[in-house]
Order: structure tokens, then sequence, then C-alpha cells
């Protein structure tokens, strides 16, 4: 490795993290490093959130009882509105969820929600480029931008924004226990579910698939082929904050590595997917980071939170990736 990772059990002033209990004072300062540097810090916390139903229907190709609820979930201060779709199992609840932002994307397919409700979840679903554009030339003038002008957050810690406010009209719902929702994204939405995960301590199961550099990857490990800090802030600028540039061929000097991230989740579960032949995500990096985090996590006794798992082939969220993860959140649950 060319440079050794940032030590997750020292203090900024050379202290050692002694303790379990030191943790959450450490975790303060990762957090300030990370998610303020990287991604621009997130939108504020709305004054409040309320849910309007618009709509309740059955799904014909699902069993009978299988309910599909649209939502619309209303933000106060700063005011925002955007859409959560629920298909929920039939009978009683409260049931598990899971949640999904790649809306924009189509890439739930029949056999994924089906494989989710015959495990007894609910399947939540929104589209996060609702909350921000994932257009660089659209600039900060629509969506949740224009309600707070002076934010220095990016895409992505809007995205991640959108996932805490759907957990908050989920607490809204009657057939869904608030205690048990998994977070799921792939590639730019597992950057986002990863750092969704990071700053939100009610979401217990983080799964991020594919998510290379910005996301599980490593800055300063890079495997063949793969993402660099100075490609992906070239090509997706709107994604970060631009105080990140300053570190593109010195990531040697960043006060993190992308293992301060996946650390901000412990001791709550973690699950990183990939794929051996997706370079570009940068396979072996994240294998790096991972190791570096499950450290942290045997140190808080919290090893059993913590998984990965690598699959042959290259850059897609499969059945198998869906099945993975609803295994690993059911043995956390």
């Amino acid at each position: 490795m060319p440079h050794p990772l940032p030590d997750l059990l020292r203090f900024d002033d050379g202290r050692p993290v002694a303790a379990p209990a030191d943790w959450e004072a450490r975790r303060a300062e990762v957090a300030r490093h990370v998610v303020d540097l990287q991604y621009g810090r997130l939108p504020p916390m709305p004054a409040g959130v309320r849910i309007e139903i618009l709509n309740r229907s059955g799904i014909r190709w699902l069993p009978s009882g299988v309910g599909f609820v649209t939502i619309r979930v209303v933000t106060e201060a700063p005011d925002y509105a955007f859409m959560l779709y629920l298909t929920i199992p039939a009978g009683d609840g409260p049931f598990p969820v899971v949640l999904c932002g790649d809306g924009c994307w189509r890439t739930m397919t029949e056999a994924v929600t089906r494989e989710v409700v015959k495990r007894g979840y609910i399947l939540a679903q929104f589209n996060r480029t609702e909350i921000v554009p994932d257009v660089a030339a659209a600039g900060k003038s629509i969506g949740l931008y224009r309600q707070v002008p002076d934010g220095e957050f990016g895409a992505l810690a809007a995205w991640a924004w959108g996932y805490h406010r759907c957990v908050d009209a989920l607490a809204q719902i009657e057939s869904a226990d608030p205690a048990r929702i998994m977070v799921i994204g792939h590639s730019r939405g597992g950057k986002t579910t990863l750092l969704a995960g990071a700053t939100d301590t009610r979401i217990a199961v983080t799964v991020a698939n594919c998510s290379g550099c910005g996301g599980t990857g490593c800055y300063r490990y890079q495997g063949p082929d793969s993402e660099t800090l100075g490609v992906i802030v070239r090509n997706f600028p709107h994604w970060f904050s631009p105080r990140l540039n300053a570190y593109i061929g010195r990531e040697q000097d960043l006060p993190f590595d992308q293992h301060f991230l996946k650390a901000l989740v412990a001791p709550r579960a973690l699950l990183t997917c990939q794929a051996l032949g997706d370079l570009w995500a940068n396979p072996s990096g994240t294998r790096i980071t991972y190791e570096a985090a499950r450290g942290l996590y045997r140190f808080l006794g919290a090893e059993t939170r913590i998984a990965m798992r690598t699959r042959r082939g290259g850059h897609a969220h499969t059945i198998g990736d869906w099945r993975a993860a609803l295994d690993f959140a059911t043995r956390q649950f």
C-alpha cells in the first residue's frame, strides 16, 4: 500500500482511543473530517415532516393482500416534497423495511419485488433525483438547492438527506417497524446509502453495492483500472464538496479515507457488496477499507455486524446481491 490509512483509533491530538466508551468522542472527529470535507455537510434537518397518502391499491402479479401505497413526503423549513412508494406484505405488521432510492434507474424488477415481499419486508422506493438533479449542468437553482441557497452540500449529501426524510415518513406508517430499516443502493446509489447510514443512527442496516470511489473504495490504494479522485470529481463535480478538489494528486494528505465513512455506521450493521470484475469500483481497495473498518467493529465488540459479499461478474445489482442483503438484514434483526 503506498500510504498507510489514517488511524481510526487515535484522536486528532494523538491520544489513543483506549476503550469502546471513547468511540463517540472520536466518532465526532471522524464525521467532521469525512462528511464535511468530502460531501459538504448535510442539508438542514427540517422543522417538521408529514405524509400525505395519495393512493392505496393491490398489485395483480403479487399475492392477494399485498398492498401498494403512494405517499407524498412533505418537509417544512426547508419546504419541500417528494414521492415515496411502499409495497406492503399481506398480514399484520409492523414489518421490517427495505428502503431504496434508486427509483431513477427503474431497476426494481418484479423478481426483486417478489423476493422482498416474500421475506416479509416492506419495499420502500423513492427517486433520489427528485431531491436534487444528477446533472452537473443544472447547477444549484432547482430542487432542494433552491430552498437552501446557502447550503454547501453536494448531491450525495442531498440524496442522503432524502433517505433520512423517508425514515421520518416510515415512522408514521403503522405497518412499518422503524427499528428495522435497511437502506440499500447501487453504484452512486450505494455511495448515497453509505453516507445515509453513516449519518443517521435510526438506520439499522446499511448496504452499499458496487459503490467504488467516493463510496466503499479507497483513495490511497487504487487497484488496476480503478476510478481515481481526480476522475470522479472531474466527471461528477456536483456530487461532492468543492473543497475535495484540493486533494487531487495528494490523496495521502486527506485526513480520512473511506474506512472513516464505514466507521460512522458502527456499531450498527454494514454490508459491502462488490464484484471482482468491476475494476472501476476498485474491489481490492474496497477490501482494504473493509478490513480497516472491521478492526473498529472488533474493538467495539460488534464484528458480527459487518460483512462483505464478493462475487464474480461486473457492475450490476443482481438478484443474488439482493438476496444476500436480505439474508444479512434478517440475521441482524
